[in-house]
Parts: C-alpha cells; sequence; structure tokens
C-alpha cells in the first residue's frame, strides 16, 4: 500500500465516497472531483477490468477498449494480485451482488 493510502489527510476522501447516496449523486462528485481525462481513465480500467474477468486477451481488450498494454498489465496486476476492489466490484456491475 502507498504511503498515500495511509495517511490519515486521505481519510476524508474515503469519508466523501462512502457518504455517496446514489449514481447521480456520484456523478456530481467524481465530476467536480476529477479531471475529464482521470475519469475517461478510471472508466476505461474498469472496463478493462470486466474483460478480463470475462478471460479476453490483450489484443482483444486493447481493440475494444483502446486501453495501452500498460494499463491492461496494470489491471490484470490488480485483479490477481490487488486488494479486491475489481473483484469486489464486478459482480456487482453485473448484478450478481456478493
Amino acid at each position: 500500500m502507498s504511503k498515500f493510502l495511509d495517511k490519515q489527510s486521505s481519510d476524508a476522501l474515503y469519508r466523501a465516497i462512502v457518504s455517496i447516496r446514489d449514481e447521480k449523486e456520484c456523478r456530481q462528485f467524481l465530476e467536480d472531483l476529477c479531471t475529464v481525462s482521470e475519469l475517461k481513465a478510471m472508466a476505461q480500467r474498469i472496463d478493462v477490468a470486466m474483460l478480463l474477468d470475462d478471460g479476453l486477451i490483450y489484443s482483444e481488450i486493447l481493440e475494444k477498449t483502446g486501453a495501452s498494454s500498460a494499463t491492461i498489465s496494470r489491471v490484470n496486476r490488480c485483479l490477481h494480485y490487488g486488494s479486491g476492489g475489481y473483484k469486489m466490484v464486478i459482480p456487482r456491475l453485473r448484478g450478481q451482488e456478493t
């Protein structure tokens, strides 16, 4: 875990995210918090994670998303060795709540 994630100063960010009540509030908050490029990058990572979870290979994911091989590799690493965030949300996004 990075030093930033351990800092007490990041607690307000996590509390803000947890306080979001619905998709509309989430959109409002993230549009204020992030740049368009940051939002696009995060959305792309979710797409890549879901495609990796579906078993697609890098070249297919690149074709479908335009993501770089570095991004695909990073997401793949997080899927397999990360803190479990992608594995937690992917079933929820697919309506298969765990």
